[in-house]
């Protein structure tokens, strides 16, 4: 295999742009009788630049996590990747068959029961009709829906929504699983099977992107990009990206660093109602404050 057969995503100097427009929509009516503010609101338009000159490449079978503080890009970074989003300069190549789950309850029809919905997305990800019905049960049952699987979807939670949407992507065995932050909605126990599918998937060689907030989904990937209004600042492994990316946080944010010190005072010396120190904390010493 060559080094270009290697490799999953490319991209080269990607930059995708957004128009905002801080006044509200106009209509006809609008157009007919004020003209002038027509006028006014697209000299008014304001470009948003989402990423900016992002070049990376992902190997075949490479596991790679995304973080970064909100309005950084990540999603607009995955969309682009899905090819849900053309960008605006550069050039994105995706060579393998993806799986997106990016947005809750995409696909997904109210109307239809969760068995129905799961049916038809399996088709879309690319699975023949013999092949969805034989992963239907591993969709069920990973899904932990129970008898739910046959109520109609407008009945369905949010989680319910998220459970059914990644049981599904999950299961078509696609080259490719994009993932964002959506996954956090999941309780504990979904989270947990989430993670221990993870390391499956990853065994049997599909590549993974994943967008997250939660860092214990990103012990085991081999790399960690950093994503800061729309650039990667940081590329490399999972521990050394997310603690620099901690202390960065703690540095720039007084009022995260005052609740990250609170915190560590609560677990390192937690006090009874009394207001003395727990039995089993009782000799331990005070972190200390950072500096």
């Amino acid at each position: 295999m060559s080094s270009d057969d290697r490799i999953a995503v490319r991209l080269e100097g990607v930059s995708k742009r957004f128009t905002l427009n801080p006044n509200r929509r106009l209509n006809v009516r609008d157009l007919l009788l004020r003209p002038h503010r027509f006028v006014r609101q697209f000299r008014e338009q304001q470009p948003y630049w989402a990423l900016r000159d992002v070049s990376l490449t992902i190997n075949r079978g490479e596991s790679v996590g995304i973080i970064g503080p909100n309005g950084a890009g990540k999603t607009t970074l995955l969309q682009v990747l899905a090819g849900l989003s053309s960008p605006t300069v550069g050039k994105a190549e995706v060579y393998a068959r993806c799986a997106a789950l990016l947005d809750l309850g995409a696909g997904l029809h109210p109307q239809a029961t969760g068995r129905d919905n799961a049916y038809v997305n399996a088709l879309f990800m690319g699975l023949s009709k013999e092949e969805a019905r034989e992963k239907m049960p591993d969709i069920i049952e990973f899904s932990g829906l129970g008898a739910f699987i046959d109520q109609p979807m407008r009945t369905y939670s949010s989680g319910m929504y998220l459970r059914l949407g990644f049981a599904v992507a999950a299961h078509v065995r696609p080259e490719i699983l994009l993932i964002d932050e959506i996954i956090a909605v999941g309780d504990a126990a979904f989270q947990r099977k989430c993670l221990n599918h993870f390391d499956k998937l990853r065994n049997d060689g599909t590549t993974i992107v994943l967008v997250t907030h939660n860092f214990e989904f990103l012990e085991n990937v081999d790399r960690v990009l950093l994503l800061e209004q729309g650039r990667v600042t940081d590329d490399g492994k999972s521990e050394e990206v997310v603690l620099r990316y901690i202390v960065q946080m703690l540095e720039e944010s007084p009022a995260t660093r005052a609740d990250f010190e609170r915190a560590l005072k609560r677990v390192w010396m937690p006090t009874r109602r009394d207001g003395q120190a727990s039995r089993h904390q009782a000799g331990a010493a005070s972190p200390t404050p950072l500096n």
